[in-house]
């Protein structure tokens, strides 16, 4: 589809994930930004929290990054995150694991306890709706 963008996400033990995506949030130094197919090309810093991915079927996958960098242009964008962590699996008990591991990454770079607070709440509620 032409209205899907290329999405990778590397640390130093790899590639993360890679697809194309509808959206992506990312956790920006100044803030929250969405990116979309035609986004103008830009560098960002990230800071610790959640990438938000909207898959071309509307689901989303959520991944907790410590910290990094983002490069987009109007057709890829590529993190490079120093950790990360996929939140989802196959049952509960995995799903709760990574959850677990993706607030413990977080919390090891963020001593803002409102931020945290906010992130904590996303990563949760995401794991409610599933």
């Amino acid at each position: 589809m032409k209205d899907l963008i290329s999405l990778e996400i590397i640390t130093p033990l790899g590639m993360i994930y890679q697809g194309e995506v509808k959206l992506v949030v990312l956790p920006g130094s100044e803030g929250e930004f969405g990116v979309l197919r035609g986004h103008a090309s830009l560098i960002s810093s990230l800071k610790a929290g959640v990438i938000d991915i909207e898959k071309s079927d509307s689901t989303h996958e959520l991944i907790a990054i410590d910290s990094g960098h983002a490069k987009v242009s109007e057709t890829k964008i590529s993190v490079l995150a120093k950790g990360a962590v996929w939140v989802g699996g196959n049952s509960d008990n995995e799903i709760a694991q990574k959850l677990e591991e993706a607030k413990m990454l977080i919390k090891s770079m963020s001593s803002d306890s409102t931020a945290l607070a906010s992130t904590f709440a996303k990563l949760d509620n995401s794991v409610r709706q599933r």
